[in-house]
């Protein structure tokens, strides 16, 4: 079987360009100045999460990632979801946004059944769960992809400059 490095760049790369478009449109339908900024600094704060993802894992791991998205997420059940106004408006809610989609990729490319809901409410628990092998495999993994958001991120978000 032949590896194909486009397995994990092409995840990659649509998922960030999923996640820049909207704001992107929103940046380039405004006329407010005030609002420009607060679009660009929401991209700024996508650009800077997905650059320092590896550091962040080769640090604490793939438990505290996961744990840190849970603190961050302030939504509550039942809550309508946020408008996309309000999202770049909101603290932090740019990282959320690319540790949640960094934990999706994470999942559809691990392809196991012990790594289902990885990037859902239990993802934290399903660590919990693996066994040593299966965690330090799937950390593996993360790592690569970790590279791989980083890498893309700087090509997605190529005018985006600066760092907070």
């Amino acid at each position: 079987m032949t590896f194909d490095p486009r397995t994990i760049a092409t995840p990659v790369y649509k998922a960030l360009s999923q996640l820049r478009s909207p704001y992107d449109q929103a940046l380039n339908q405004t006329q407010s100045v005030s609002e420009k900024k607060v679009y660009y600094d929401h991209m700024k704060e996508q650009k800077n999460q997905a650059v320092e993802l590896y550091t962040y894992l080769s640090t604490w791991g793939l438990m505290r990632l996961r744990a840190e998205e849970m603190a961050l997420d302030k939504s509550k059940p039942g809550e309508p979801p946020l408008s996309l106004k309000k999202k770049a408006e909101t603290s932090q809610y740019g990282k959320l946004e690319v540790i949640q989609y960094y934990f999706q990729c994470l999942e559809k490319l691990a392809d196991s059944q012990t790594i289902k809901n990885l990037g859902g409410k239990q993802g934290l628990e399903v660590l919990h769960k693996l066994g040593t092998d299966d965690y330090l495999g799937l950390t593996g993994l993360g790592l690569a992809l970790a590279q791989e958001f980083s890498f893309w991120a700087t090509a997605v978000y190529h005018d985006i400059s600066g760092e907070d």
